[in-house]
């Protein structure tokens, strides 16, 4: 029984450390760079715009998705955190931009993503000129997925995610109850 323990122990442990963080994002205390997107939900439909010039001073939740590695725990991750935003503060959105090279197919999906998930809080929009981008973010490759809490024109926090599901939200909810004071 004991060795059995020990055996489940190790499986805990080794499964824990594959959900790993990995360094990604800007630097908490600095400007966001400009990030020029094309939004494919939200107030801003079809629009090519700066975010962080459109969000300014308001607490902001971008997250970058590598698109070739998007699947059901990041979209419950996303779930989660588009559900529990207004409750930290009234003015936060999410914004979620994919990373992909593949403008049209991203066009085509993120739509039907937004409805299936049914986002209320959530903005889907990626890099119109079809690179990964963005350069000036400081998002790495080896991120499958990045939250950057943004409150008053000012990084907050900086989350890369190798693994992630919406167990990992209460981290980034707490970086946004810190950044806007709660």
């Amino acid at each position: 029984m004991r060795m059995m323990l020990g055996v489940v122990m190790l499986i805990g442990t080794t499964a824990s450390s594959v959900r790993a963080e990995v360094n990604s994002g800007p630097t908490v205390g600095e400007t966001p760079p400009a990030l020029k997107v094309l939004a494919l939900t939200g107030d801003e439909e079809y629009q090519e715009l700066d975010y962080r010039d459109e969000r300014k001073e308001k607490p902001t939740v971008y997250v970058f998705v590598r698109a070739d590695r998007f699947d059901r725990p990041m979209a419950r991750f996303l779930k989660t955190l588009d559900e529990k935003v207004k409750a930290v503060s009234e003015d936060a959105d999410v914004i979620a931009v994919w990373r992909t090279e593949d403008t049209q197919a991203t066009r085509e999906y993120l739509p039907r993503a937004k409805k299936s998930l049914q986002f209320r809080n959530t903005t889907l929009a990626f890099f119109p000129a079809g690179s990964p981008g963005p350069n000036d973010w400081a998002i790495t490759g080896e991120a499958f997925l990045t939250a950057v809490v943004v409150h008053k024109g000012k990084v907050a926090a900086s989350l890369g995610y190798v693994s992630v599901n919406e167990t990992e939200v209460p981290m980034v909810e707490e970086a946004l109850k810190k950044a806007v004071g709660k």
